[in-house]
């Protein structure tokens, strides 16, 4: 998985389960919506985005990943 898709599933898996855990544990969870929202947004026009920081420290790469092959 190349580093831009990894961005979107970890965006996407991070609303989704504060959505769950707004719904199911405690409303305050709905900050964890709102931080991953503007995040997003930021990243979109700074272009700065610190979940690529993580994503590259574990070995991905900006196109793709190693996997060894």
């Amino acid at each position: 998985m190349i580093i831009e898709n990894g961005i979107k599933v970890l965006a996407g898996s991070m609303i989704l389960l504060s959505v769950l855990l707004t719904q199911f544990v405690h409303p305050n969870f709905m900050w964890l919506t709102v931080f991953v929202g503007a995040n997003l947004l930021q990243s979109a026009f700074t272009g700065i985005c610190p979940a690529v920081f993580f994503m590259k420290m574990f070995g991905c790469k900006s196109g793709s990943c190693s996997t060894g092959k």
